[in-house]
Protein backbone atom coordinates (compact mmCIF):
# COMPACT_ATOMS: atom_id res chain seq x y z
CA UNK A 1 0.00 0.00 0.00
CA UNK A 2 4.09 1.51 -2.36
CA UNK A 3 0.50 1.43 0.55
CA UNK A 4 2.53 -0.41 0.10
CA UNK A 5 4.03 -0.08 -3.41
CA UNK A 6 3.93 1.54 -1.28
CA UNK A 7 1.10 -0.78 -3.24
CA UNK A 8 2.74 -3.64 -5.11
CA UNK A 9 5.39 -2.02 -6.98
CA UNK A 10 6.53 -5.02 -8.76
CA UNK A 11 9.10 -3.23 -11.04
CA UNK A 12 12.55 -1.95 -10.98
CA UNK A 13 13.28 1.68 -9.09
CA UNK A 14 14.43 2.76 -13.21
CA UNK A 15 10.48 2.21 -14.52
CA UNK A 16 7.67 1.60 -12.44
CA UNK A 17 5.29 -0.56 -14.04
CA UNK A 18 1.40 0.37 -13.78
CA UNK A 19 -0.83 -2.11 -13.28
CA UNK A 20 -4.76 -1.39 -13.28
CA UNK A 21 -5.87 1.16 -10.96
CA UNK A 22 -2.82 1.89 -9.80
CA UNK A 23 -0.58 4.92 -10.32
CA UNK A 24 2.85 5.62 -9.18
CA UNK A 25 5.19 7.71 -9.59
CA UNK A 26 9.02 8.06 -8.15
CA UNK A 27 10.06 10.80 -6.96
CA UNK A 28 13.71 10.59 -5.79
CA UNK A 29 16.47 7.59 -5.93
CA UNK A 30 19.59 8.27 -3.81
CA UNK A 31 22.32 6.72 -1.87
CA UNK A 32 21.73 6.51 2.54
CA UNK A 33 24.48 6.21 4.66
CA UNK A 34 23.27 2.08 5.43
CA UNK A 35 26.31 0.05 3.22
CA UNK A 36 24.69 -0.97 -0.02
CA UNK A 37 21.61 0.61 0.35
CA UNK A 38 19.60 3.36 -0.83
CA UNK A 39 16.02 5.25 -0.71
CA UNK A 40 13.56 5.33 -3.13
CA UNK A 41 10.51 7.64 -2.82
CA UNK A 42 7.30 7.47 -4.86
CA UNK A 43 3.70 8.97 -5.08
CA UNK A 44 0.99 6.14 -5.18
CA UNK A 45 -2.01 6.29 -5.73
CA UNK A 46 -4.57 3.15 -5.86
CA UNK A 47 -8.27 3.48 -7.14
CA UNK A 48 -11.35 2.31 -5.06
CA UNK A 49 -11.41 -1.49 -4.17
CA UNK A 50 -8.67 -2.14 -5.94
CA UNK A 51 -5.72 -4.43 -4.32
CA UNK A 52 -2.02 -3.88 -4.74
CA UNK A 53 -1.28 -7.42 -4.64
CA UNK A 54 1.02 -9.31 -2.12
CA UNK A 55 4.53 -8.98 -1.91
CA UNK A 56 7.67 -8.27 -0.18
CA UNK A 57 10.31 -5.55 -0.54
CA UNK A 58 13.89 -5.82 -0.11
CA UNK A 59 14.37 -3.31 2.46
CA UNK A 60 11.89 -1.35 4.84
CA UNK A 61 8.44 0.99 3.36
CA UNK A 62 7.77 3.66 5.38
CA UNK A 63 4.55 5.26 3.70
CA UNK A 64 2.64 8.77 4.65
CA UNK A 65 -1.40 8.64 3.35
CA UNK A 66 -1.93 11.96 1.77
CA UNK A 67 -5.71 11.10 0.61
CA UNK A 68 -8.30 8.83 1.10
CA UNK A 69 -8.69 5.27 2.74
CA UNK A 70 -8.08 1.96 2.69
CA UNK A 71 -6.34 -1.29 4.54
CA UNK A 72 -2.59 -2.57 4.76
CA UNK A 73 -3.02 -5.89 4.85
CA UNK A 74 0.42 -7.71 6.70
CA UNK A 75 0.63 -11.38 6.95
CA UNK A 76 0.41 -12.86 10.83
CA UNK A 77 -1.32 -8.97 11.32
CA UNK A 78 -4.96 -7.85 12.00
CA UNK A 79 -5.62 -5.73 9.29
CA UNK A 80 -4.48 -2.49 10.12
CA UNK A 81 -6.75 0.49 8.74
CA UNK A 82 -5.40 3.86 7.44
CA UNK A 83 -6.66 7.12 6.50
CA UNK A 84 -5.12 10.69 5.16
CA UNK A 85 -2.68 11.57 7.96
CA UNK A 86 -1.46 8.14 9.02
CA UNK A 87 2.12 6.43 8.25
CA UNK A 88 2.94 2.97 8.25
CA UNK A 89 6.32 1.20 8.52
CA UNK A 90 6.17 -2.45 7.06
CA UNK A 91 9.47 -3.71 7.72
CA UNK A 92 12.36 -5.71 4.81
CA UNK A 93 10.67 -9.12 3.98
CA UNK A 94 6.55 -9.03 5.06
CA UNK A 95 4.63 -10.03 2.94
CA UNK A 96 2.06 -7.79 2.78
CA UNK A 97 -0.77 -6.27 0.28
CA UNK A 98 -2.69 -3.42 0.67
CA UNK A 99 -6.55 -2.18 -0.60
CA UNK A 100 -8.16 1.26 -1.16
CA UNK A 101 -11.89 1.22 1.01
CA UNK A 102 -12.95 4.40 0.41
CA UNK A 103 -15.01 6.10 -2.51
CA UNK A 104 -12.07 8.35 -3.66
CA UNK A 105 -8.25 6.80 -4.56
CA UNK A 106 -5.93 6.23 -1.86
CA UNK A 107 -2.74 8.45 -2.12
CA UNK A 108 0.21 8.19 -0.58
CA UNK A 109 3.91 9.24 -0.30
CA UNK A 110 6.09 6.42 -0.16
CA UNK A 111 9.89 5.58 1.39
CA UNK A 112 11.92 2.56 0.73
CA UNK A 113 15.02 1.62 2.06
CA UNK A 114 16.48 -0.85 -0.19
CA UNK A 115 19.43 -2.98 -1.31
CA UNK A 116 21.13 -1.55 -3.99
CA UNK A 117 20.16 -3.94 -7.17
CA UNK A 118 17.45 -5.86 -5.70
CA UNK A 119 13.76 -5.35 -7.21
CA UNK A 120 12.11 -2.76 -5.40
CA UNK A 121 9.51 -5.67 -4.70
CA UNK A 122 8.55 -8.99 -5.45
CA UNK A 123 5.29 -10.69 -5.57
CA UNK A 124 4.58 -13.05 -2.99
CA UNK A 125 2.00 -16.02 -3.05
Amino acid sequence: MALFCAFGMVASTAALAQAAGIKREMVKKADVSVPNHEAVVARVEVAPGVLAGRHTHPGDEISYVTEGEGEVLIDGEPPLKIKAGDAFVIPAGKIHDAKSTGSTPLKLVGTYIVEKGQPLATPAK
